[in-house]
């Protein structure tokens, strides 16, 4: 009978430890989905605006997203600082990006991807939507440095190439190169940026989908407000938010939002970023001070929850925010 006692005892230590131990983690996976669709959705098939969006009028964008002709010196594109060239995920991963003539922007690149789903453009949202945003940096004195409008289009007529290809995407309009057909078509090739990943498999019910640490950094993120920002499809990108809600960011210079406006409400607000491809898009937060996700997650429960996070709950979270990448561009990061 003691022999007996002896060898039951590990089974029982063992199914105690980890028998049924999967059923549980189902059941876990089972109520963090039902909280997560409170908050989230998984991202629609398409972006607003691209009801109009033809082929020719995408491939007409997406040669001028890649073309240095939009730049002074013709070393500059879309594609410079929003790069879509191989891993990267529509960033070119610098604090801020270089300009003409050896100039750099005061800001972070944000992702191109994904970026007609976000209410507004640009970190201080001065622009309305993908279109406005493209006219943007072209004209920019640091970005592609171009003097006028009428330089760019006078650039892209002198190109029979381009003057065939505008023909094509606006074949009604009388005189289709112009600068706002050039934004037209851009904005239409980006309104084609949809990432697909993970967590939207998990959206849609697939339980696999998250392992066991992720779902465990899905509950640690809406448990910890960090829902409080960010939501939605984009988890985040839809609302203003003051950097450093409770304790001031350490940079105190860039008043974001209060430049376009002059209110002095809007002072340190900035558009929430998006947590789709997070993982790729470092380093962060609009003046790219942040090179480590997970030191970002911890300063922002910090200044904006007033929650210090253990090392184990910021590692649970960006496990968590890893899954927000693109399946594609996760597998090819791999290698």
């Amino acid at each position: 009978m003691k022999k007996l006692v002896l060898l039951i005892a590990p089974l029982i230590l063992l199914y105690a430890c980890g028998g049924g131990g999967e059923a549980d983690k189902t059941e876990m996976k089972k109520k963090v989905l039902e909280q997560a669709k409170t908050f989230f959705k998984p991202l629609p098939d398409k972006m607003p605006g691209s009801e109009n969006d033809t082929p020719e009028r995408i491939a007409l964008g997406e040669k001028l997203y890649f073309d240095n002709i939009l730049s002074l010196d013709n070393k500059q594109s879309c594609n410079t600082c929003h790069v879509l060239d191989g891993k990267k995920a529509g960033v070119d991963n610098l604090p801020t990006s270089p300009g003409v003539k050896g100039q750099n922007g005061d800001r972070n690149s944000p992702t191109v991807l994904n970026a007609g789903f976000q209410f507004v453009q640009f970190w201080d949202g001065r622009a309305k939507d993908l279109k406005e945003q493209a006219k943007g940096p072209v004209l920019n004195s640091v970005e592609m440095a171009m003097p006028d409008s009428n330089a760019v289009v006078k650039k892209l007529k002198a190109s029979a190439e381009y003057k065939d290809l505008f023909a094509k995407a606006f074949p009604n309009s009388k005189d289709p190169v112009t600068y706002d057909n050039m934004a037209e078509a851009i904005a239409a090739f980006e309104r084609t940026l949809i990432t697909r990943d993970r967590f939207d498999d998990f959206l849609k019910g697939d339980l696999k989908a998250l392992s066991n640490d992720e779902a465990e950094g899905l509950d640690l993120f809406i448990k910890k407000a960090c829902i409080t920002c960010h939501t939605g499809e984009l988890l985040g990108g839809n609302m203003y938010q003051k950097m450093g809600l409770i304790k001031p960011y350490s940079d105190t210079e860039d008043t974001g939002r209060h430049r376009v406006t002059g209110n002095d409400a809007d002072k340190f607000m900035f558009k929430v970023p998006t947590m789709r491809n997070v993982a790729l898009t470092a380093p962060y937060f609009h003046d790219g001070k942040v090179e480590s996700l997970r030191e970002a997650i911890k300063i922002m429960a910090d200044i904006q929850l007033g929650q210090q996070l253990t090392n184990l709950e910021a590692l649970k979270i960006e496990k968590f925010l890893n899954a927000l990448t693109d399946k594609k561009l996760a597998e090819a990061n791999k290698k």
